[in-house]
């Protein structure tokens, strides 16, 4: 789809949600955010008109969510939006008819998540080349990411004052900008230390609110650009096309409750706040989440480098 085309529509669907709807500029960032894999799955199946999605092609979008890693409770809020947006556009006659059924939902595949056994995961965060500005930032992004179990959007948002190094924590923002307090490993502390070191010439406080992750520009890093970087490396490493952030994300939590940790511990870490899973939340103490994850996570100590039995070449 022709990028001026789907930016000019997304604009006048957004000024309908504040002016018709009259819903919050957060909520309508965020029907935003909703809608942008649909962009990308169109790209990718080189589907060129909204008139030209229909039951079957909607089916295998949400398929291809699932592949991405999405939960479902995040695949049924992007169905939502995508209703509503639907609708819209059948509303001002850009598309005859509405492919999503008035009556029921189209049925959301349950699947298992994607994740890496510990061997991967360490073979993944240990994959750049930290000789380069470009690798000690991209292992610093992996090694937090695998280490919080972060969304992509929350290791994109982070800033330099969010990293506290004395107590190896990160405040990070969730769904809704809702602040948690992920921890960090031995691996992870060191991977940010030596970036901001060596790449970004800070060795101290950091107290001022530039984004922790910066392109080469001095940019914060977009969304687009982490995910890009994971595949990156999931491809350099043998892992495979399948491998998305979100797959860090889902392998955080299964090496968690593998190493032992409790299945409460594990939710509050990372910060679910669906209500169709709040209901089983109990409070965790700081203290019981710190024991729980230096005894579970397997890059919370020094650990061994994965040894790269794979032939070297220039």
């Amino acid at each position: 789809m022709d990028g001026l085309v789907w930016k000019d529509l997304l604009a006048k669907f957004e000024e309908h949600l504040q002016a018709e709807r009259s819903l919050a500029p957060l909520t309508v960032r965020n029907y935003r955010a909703d809608l942008e894999p649909l962009r990308d799955f169109m790209q990718k199946k080189e589907i060129a008109d909204f008139r030209s999605l229909d039951r079957q092609t909607l089916r295998a979008y949400l398929a291809w969510l699932h592949e991405l890693g999405y939960v479902r409770p995040s695949v049924a809020r992007k169905l939502s939006v995508l209703r509503s947006f639907l609708h819209w556009l059948r509303r001002k006659g850009i598309i005859e008819h509405d492919p999503i059924p008035s009556r029921g939902v189209m049925k959301l595949e349950s699947r298992l998540p994607r994740f890496l056994s510990q061997e991967e995961a360490s073979k993944l965060v240990q994959a750049p080349d930290t000789s380069s500005k470009v690798g000690a930032r991209d292992r610093a992004l992996l090694e937090l990411v695998y280490a919080g179990g972060l969304r992509v959007s929350e290791a994109r948002d982070l800033n330099l004052s969010d990293i506290n190094f004395d107590t190896r924590e990160a405040r990070v923002r969730g769904k809704g900008s809702k602040e948690r307090v992920v921890l960090m490993g031995e691996s992870a502390r060191d991977a940010i230390g030596s970036y901001l070191r060596e790449v970004r010439g800070k060795d101290g406080s950091l107290e001022d609110d530039g984004a922790l992750f910066v392109n080469r520009y001095g940019n914060r890093l977009s969304q687009r650009s982490i995910q890009k970087t994971v595949k990156r490396y999931a491809g350099e490493t043998g892992l495979g096309s399948q491998v998305h952030t979100h797959t860090l994300r889902h392998s955080f939590a299964t090496h968690m409750l593998e190493g032992g940790a409790d299945l409460r511990v594990v939710q509050e870490l990372l910060g679910h706040a669906s209500p169709a899973t709040t209901q089983v939340y109990t409070h965790v103490t700081g203290s019981e989440a710190r024991r729980a994850y230096m005894a579970a996570h397997p890059r919370a100590t020094k650990t061994i480098e994965v040894e790269d039995n794979s032939a070297t070449s220039s």
